[in-house]
This record gives structure tokens, C-alpha cells and sequence, in this order.
């Protein structure tokens, strides 16, 4: 059958090799409050928009734990539960959240254990989707030196139980991706990128020769005055937000890229939701990657 859902416009990528996601997916992490610490200002909406993305067509929801904490993954629970069978969800591990909202690592074992479980436990689920591996520098930025192959191996051990399907990693270089792909299979990658923080380029492609969804946060991050500027010139002559040409921009850079725009609000869903239809032409795609120079 044919999906010809608002979602469904920018076509399908095969997640770990057996799930069909549209590439216009949603991420959930805006549905807590402030600081992504505490409950929505707005219950009844986050609950609309999680109803909203699935009946645009988004089969693809990122989501963690560390969101409220707790909260997001109850929300997307009492929204969307029981799933619908071609919803895809995906978490992370690796980080928790303190009392005053702070971001710290959570890397041992017994960590990542116990965040698998919970956030099953919190979605309502015996077996997740995917589970990615959060890693970072010392300095907090993205990891491209050492190892993670301890931490990997944890999920790999948990995968082979049965709690999770697919496994991917987050905020990590090309050796990092190489030394997961040694322990298990890697599903997907999740880092920064976008039109102007170009420094996964070869990432991006590498993943997209080797069958690995890679999934950009951060879609509008990074830009100087002057590039967000043109950025806006170009988006306005195209009739789009900025949001809606970030993400068709992405769209159209590869196959292998999946969108994850969050929102707390239903009206910018829908608006996200429509940058999968926008086509961009070659005229365009050059004048967005001028930005860049």
C-alpha cells in the first residue's frame, strides 16, 4: 500500500536493514519544560502533537530518558500506546540528568543497564527499537579519539538478550563508528550537522555506502549572523521557514539522512512536517552551499 502521508513526501530509508521509516521523523526531547527539565507547560498539546506527528505520517520518534527526566518517554506512552505497528522508537543512553538539570555521564555497566530498562519501562515496551550510545570528549564535545568499545559492548549484550533490536551511536567520529561496527551491527548515527557544520561530510557519506541511517541534530546550530541572514533570504524567496529549508537542505543531502525536528507546538509540526515536500533545485543547493564558504 502506498503512504501518501504528509511525512511520507521526502520518501523511506530501511532502518537497520528491516524497518521502513519515512525520512521525516520527529524528536520529542522539546515536549518537557524548560531547560528539557520538568513537565510541559502545555500537557494536553505535547499529547496533540505526538497524535498529530503519527497522523501526518512520522513513523520515526527520537526520544531518551533523560528528557524531564522520565517525563517525555511517559508522555509518548500515554499518547501513542498501544503503538501503531510501523512506529519506530529510538532512545539513547549515556548521560543523566541532576537536580539542577545538569548533563553527566552514565557510562558504566550498571548505568547502561538500568537506563535500557528504564526507558522500556517507561515506553511500555519489552524490546526498543534502537538504542544509541551518547558519547562525548572531555570536554563534552564529540568524541574522536578513544574508545567505546566497553560501553557498546553492554548494549551488544542486551541486544543479544532481546531488549533491543538495533543499536546505534551518538556524538562520535568515523574510528568510533568502525570500532562499534567490530562489536555488533550499527543501525544509525547521531551527531550535529547541517548546512553550515559541515564536519561530518564524510561521515554522512560513508554512512550512506554502507546502509547506516545518520540522523542530524542541531539543524539550524552554528550559523554566523551573516550566513543566517542569506540563510533567511533564501528561505523567504522559497515561501519556507528557516526550520522548513534546514530540513528539506538535509533531505535533499542524502538518501541516508533522517530528520528529527522536535516541537512542543502542534501549528510548528505541521509546518516542520511540510519541508518534506519542498524540492530544492540544483540552482538552490549551490546557493546553500555557499554558506558554508
Amino acid at each position: 500500500m502506498t503512504d501518501d502521508s504528509p511525512a511520507a513526501a521526502a520518501g523511506t530509508f530501511l532502518f537497520g536493514g528491516d524497518l521502513t521509516v519515512n525520512r521525516l521523523g520527529y524528536g520529542s526531547m522539546r515536549l518537557s519544560g524548560p531547560g528539557i527539565m520538568g513537565p510541559p507547560a502545555d500537557r494536553d498539546e505535547a499529547i496533540a502533537v505526538l497524535r498529530t506527528a503519527v497522523e501526518l505520517g512520522v513513523n520515526h520518534i527520537d526520544t531518551s530518558d533523560y528528557y524531564g527526566p522520565y517525563i517525555v518517554n511517559e508522555l509518548i506512552r500515554e499518547a501513542l500506546h498501544p503503538y501503531p505497528d510501523d512506529l519506530v522508537l529510538v532512545t539513547k543512553v549515556g548521560a543523566r540528568r541532576d537536580a539542577q538539570g545538569q548533563w553527566l555521564p552514565a557510562l558504566t555497566p550498571g548505568e547502561l543497564v538500568s537506563a535500557v530498562r528504564d526507558n522500556l519501562d517507561h515506553l511500555g515496551l519489552d524490546v526498543i527499537h534502537a538504542v544509541n550510545l551518547r558519547m562525548a570528549d572531555e570536554h563534552g564535545g564529540v568524541m574522536r579519539e578513544g574508545s567505546l568499545a566497553p560501553q557498546f559492548e553492554v548494549l551488544a549484550g542486551l541486544q543479544q538478550q532481546g531488549l533491543i533490536r538495533h543499536l546505534g551511536v551518538s556524538n562520535v567520529g568515523r574510528d568510533q563508528l568502525v570500532e562499534a561496527q567490530t562489536i555488533a551491527p550499527v543501525a544509525c548515527v547521531q551527531n550535529a550537522y547541517n548546512v553550515v557544520d559541515r564536519a561530518d561530510d564524510e561521515l554522512v557519506d560513508t554512512c550512506a555506502a554502507e546502509g547506516i541511517a545518520f540522523v542530524p541534530f542541531f539543524p539550524l546550530g552554528g550559523f554566523t549572523p551573516l550566513a543566517a541572514d542569506r540563510f533567511g533570504t533564501i528561505a523567504e524567496s522559497l515561501g519556507a521557514t528557516t526550520m522548513q529549508l534546514a530540513l528539506a537542505w538535509l533531505l535533499h543531502r542524502s538518501p541516508a539522512i533522517l530528520c528529527i525536528p522536535g516541537t512542543s507546538s502542534v501549528q510548528h509540526l505541521r509546518e516542520n512536517v511540510g519541508a518534506a515536500s519542498i524540492v530544492l533545485t540544483a540552482d538552490q543547493l549551490d546557493d546553500l552551499d555557499r554558506l558554508t564558504m
